[in-house]
């Protein structure tokens, strides 16, 4: 791939202007998806299929949250058939919402839910195949055997599909990928388009074309990959413009979760793809409706970009993760962890207390300090100097003319605007800020800022569409081979902190998805801390400097914490999940970096775990089954005693640490 690639060709119109991509239009029952209808939110039931009554109670308050679409799983015929008085109940009641049976292993199921249902969903990565995580060598000739395999497997339900007008969405998944497209394509985007393919090419050649396509992992990195390449084999294909499904697999709980879906989901809408979403939150299925709106939202009326100038060539491969080239000041670019700026300038007195929002905690009585895994490394007091000794870990950063009237200018960093930059060569000898937009970069600042390696800078936008703006404006610095570190700096209105974590995510983290960014800073421009009394500004400190490190963590740029890669829970699941999920976080959330997958059941068992370090699955009512990686190790532990020996294992393999009381 060449730093000139022609977007237009590739998988978005537009990287400046805000296009919708154009797809057909799939019927699922009397709604639309794609063409011209609206991005439609959608959700899956969690309780037993067989529970018609609680099934149908669920969809209800599921629909009447805004759900458009109830996902409800299919594992075997007896689910499949109790599809029917499921639907004739949601009918009777009046609600006229589809229904899509999901289904993973079994043919036979997918095949009644069809009859029954406007739409199914298969997953081609189980629908065929077995998994047993063998490595097989294809020859060209023993690989087309193995399509023809799955045709005479997958035909009869494109044949049904076909004469009852009902739906399907190919749903490939990056955790459940086959040992056969493992073997030839490894555990890749391309491996997860091309599973994909083989089994819409098996639909085209029926003339079957009622179909959308999801490719989902719970890495956004991949994720995000994987439905851009998706979209470029099918332009390259000649294949017709299917509808997408956007969704991160396991995104887990509560504010990880949301702020993981909006980097995924957020990125993809920012380039203009994708008709339908579904949130996967560790939570009762119409708590993911108002997340997903909140995401949809901001695109619904959304107009053209304005005042960026359009992109015609893009300097990074929308393909495959490449962080953006710097050279290091201090401890920001080249291979350092993108850093954390807690934005403290609007609060002119500052306590030791106020510290512990931003993970920094001062003890009296031995007059020390201490730090969790959320510790920001610099806090920007602007105007309002620091009047005590701040932590080792923790670096100031003040208006250049505030810092010029400092007697101490070694210890503390000065941010300067563009115009101060150029007008001074008074500056820090390490370390200084610049901040800067688009309109500010011109000849004379490509210059100086060449001959001024020790500045870092500060990006920002007024634009309403900034992730586009920001985006341009490092295109624009790769273009003049800037190679000084990057912070995105986004300041807000004052939002509702939900909206703050997913706009901020979205905006931010789909910048760190393409590798550009080397640290963050988060606020919002009308907040007067003043006014809060301490619980409130140690509540919105918290906030911004927990969304910060939950993006940075989110686009696998940064891992601070322990990342719970956890399903969405469904009627397939053996136990209390989200109870199980809080048990497990209480007990291990001081394990920095470590990842552990908990899942409902063996279809979202190891495959869908992909890169979890420790892995806690349902494998029978209340038999757990633990993994190391994608190994089983235990393989029918008791329900009661799991967790123990969960812990027991992580220590057995030396990533066990006791936690630390603050």
């Amino acid at each position: 791939m060449t730093t000139e690639t022609i977007f237009s060709k590739n998988y978005c119109d537009s990287l400046t202007k805000y296009n919708r991509r154009k797809t057909i239009e799939v019927m699922v029952g009397e709604v639309g998806f794609g063409g011209n209808n609206p991005i439609r939110l959608q959700s899956m039931t969690t309780v037993d299929t067989m529970d018609t009554l609680g099934s149908i109670e669920q969809s209800i308050k599921m629909i009447e949250a805004g759900c458009e679409l109830v996902r409800i799983t299919a594992p075997s015929l007896k689910e499949a058939q109790n599809l029917e008085y499921i639907k004739k109940g949601l009918r009777e009641r009046g609600y006229n919402t589809p229904i899509v049976a999901d289904i993973h292993f079994t043919p036979n199921a997918a095949e009644l839910a069809a009859r029954i249902v406007e739409k199914v969903r298969i997953n081609p990565g189980n629908y065929a195949d077995k998994k047993k995580f063998e490595t097989f060598d294809y020859t060209d000739l023993s690989y087309q055997v193995e399509l023809e395999r799955i045709r005479d497997k997958f035909l009869p339900l494109v044949k049904i599909c076909k004469e009852y007008g009902t739906a399907m969405r190919i749903g490939t998944n990056h955790g459940s990928l086959s040992d056969r497209i493992l073997s030839r394509y490894g555990d890749t985007p391309l491996g997860m388009v091309e599973s994909a393919l083989e089994f819409l090419r098996i639909c085209e050649d029926e003339n079957y074309y009622n179909i959308v396509i999801s490719m989902k992992a719970s890495n956004t990195q991949v994720m995000v990959q994987a439905y851009r390449l998706l979209v470029n084999r099918l332009n390259e294909g000649g294949f017709k413009p299917y509808p997408l499904h956007l969704g991160v697999t396991e995104a887990g709980e509560a504010e990880d979760g949301r702020i993981k879906s909006a980097v995924g989901i957020g990125t993809l809408l920012e380039d203009g793809l994708g008709d339908t979403v579904r949130v996967s939150l560790t939570e009762p299925p119409e708590l993911e409706i108002p997340v997903a709106k909140a995401l949809v939202d901001r695109y619904n009326n959304r107009s053209l970009h304005k005042d960026i100038k359009d992109i015609t060539y893009s300097p990074i491969d929308p393909y495959q993760y490449h962080r953006r080239a710097t050279h290091e000041v201090v401890n920001f670019g080249s291979t350092n962890v993108p850093r954390v700026i807690a934005d403290y300038s609007q609060l002119s007195s500052l306590k030791y207390e106020d510290l512990k929002a931003i993970g920094h905690f001062y003890f009296p009585l031995p007059d020390k300090w201490n730090m969790n895994d959320l510790g920001a490394d610099y806090i920007y007091s602007g105007d309002h100097p620091i009047t005590f000794m701040l932590p080792n870990g923790l670096k100031e950063i003040q208006n250049y003319p505030t810092w010029l009237n400092n007697s101490d200018k070694s210890n503390i960093f000065p941010l300067l605007t563009a115009e101060e930059f150029e007008g001074t060569n008074n500056l820090h000898t390490s370390l200084n800020f610049v901040l800067i937009n688009y309109k500010t970069l011109n000849d004379s600042f490509y210059s100086k800022i060449k001959e001024t390696p020790q500045v870092v800078l500060l990006i920002d936008t007024n634009n309403d569409h900034a992730m586009a703006a920001l985006r341009r404006l490092f295109f624009y610095l790769i273009e003049n081979e800037v190679t000084n570190p990057v912070v995105i700096t986004r300041k807000f209105k004052e939002l509702p902190p939900s909206d703050f974590q997913l706009f901020s995510a979205t905006d931010v983290g789909g910048l760190l998805i393409d590798g550009l960014g080397d640290g963050i800073m988060l606020s919002t421009s009308l907040l007067s801390l003043e006014q809060n009394n301490a619980d409130e500004m140690q509540t919105l400190l918290g906030n911004y400097n927990a969304t910060a490190f939950g993006i940075l963590q989110a686009a696998r740029t940064r891992m601070s914490k322990t990342e719970y890669i956890s399903c969405p829970s469904c009627g397939r699941t053996l136990f209390d999940l989200q109870e199980t999920t809080a048990m497990i976080r209480k007990r291990t959330d001081h394990l920095k970096g470590i990842k552990i997958g908990i899942m409902g059941c063996i279809v979202n068992g190891p495959g869908e775990m992909a890169d979890a370090d420790f892995g806690y699955v349902g494998v029978g009512k209340d038999k757990i089954a633990l993994y190391l990686g994608q190994e089983v190790i235990k393989k029918a532990v008791p329900a009661d005693k799991a967790l123990e020996e969960l812990i027991d294992l992580i220590k057995a393999n030396g990533k066990w640490t006791e936690p630390e009381i603050i």
